[in-house]
């Protein structure tokens, strides 16, 4: 079980005078990399998670691929938060036995949305039960009750502070809109709520400073780096095979083998 202490250290990190910026690692390379470049706290994305095991994202099918995850990240030197969907179940217990499991692994926070693979949003009292049973079973692990009130779009303003409401209501200690990237809105809801706010970053919309300029007190990065990092990776190949120069500038930032291998060699938090 994660010590009481990393709750605790992982809980301060919203409060305060800048937003935790939380990067989203995909395995243990990139999370132990993230944490070498000074980032305190590290998430994980279901995307990836999904993408890795051939599997479709949000639609509840990785559940043992996620814990599997955890416990690989778990004892990294660095506070884990993870990305759960839905919690894998309509079962407030079971998604309470899932938290259990993931604290156990290490982790000091997690990811609970209320968005579903149809396109539609879970009923707000079911998610409410799912924060509230996870709560009595780990009252220090930190929930973030995440609603794709914006992401999917039709439901937004009146529905998300209604949501965020219930949502606090049962326990939530921290509550994320993704998608949503108006300043105007943004400003009203951190007046509005009484937990942390968690907005993912999106290149096009506000700055991290902007952001906390306005009251967010975490940002996340979602898929974005694990996108990026196959972009990166696709752009690479497509140039080897037409014959173009690479290396320069830009094949100097590609880690070497032996700096990749030495990552496996960190040392893990006590």
């Amino acid at each position: 079980m994660t010590d009481l202490a990393a709750f605790t250290a992982f809980s301060a990190l919203h409060h305060a005078s800048t937003p935790l910026l939380l990067p989203n690692a995909w395995d243990h390379a990139s999370a132990t990399a993230l944490a070498e470049q000074d980032f305190p706290a590290i998430g994980t994305t279901s995307l990836a998670v999904a993408a890795a095991a051939g599997l479709p994202d949000g639609a509840g099918a990785t559940r043992a691929e996620t814990v599997l995850l955890a416990r690989r990240l778990g004892s990294g030197p660095y506070l884990l938060s993870v990305d759960a969907e839905g919690g894998f179940s309509d079962d407030p217990a079971e998604v309470a036995e899932l938290a259990r499991e993931l604290a156990d692994a290490g982790a000091v926070g997690i990811n609970l949305e209320d968005g579903r693979s149809d396109g539609t949003l879970a009923p707000v009292e079911l998610h409410a039960a799912k924060i509230a049973a996870v709560k009595a079973e780990v009252p220090h692990l930190f929930v973030n009750a995440r609603t794709d009130t914006y992401w999917l779009g039709g439901q937004e303003a009146a529905a998300t502070t209604r949501r965020l409401d219930a949502y606090q209501q049962a326990g939530a200690d921290g509550v994320f809109v993704p998608g949503l990237a108006d300043s105007t809105v943004i400003s009203a809801l951190v007046k509005h709520i009484d937990a942390p706010l968690n907005i993912l970053y999106s290149p096009s919309g506000p700055t991290v400073a902007r952001l906390g300029a306005l009251g967010v007190q975490r940002v996340s990065l979602g898929s974005l780096l694990y996108r990026a990092a196959l972009g990166a990776a696709l752009g690479l190949a497509a140039e080897i095979r037409a014959g173009r120069p690479v290396g320069g500038s830009g094949g100097a930032q590609v880690p070497t083998y032996a700096q990749v291998q030495n990552l496996s060699e960190r040392p893990r938090r006590p």
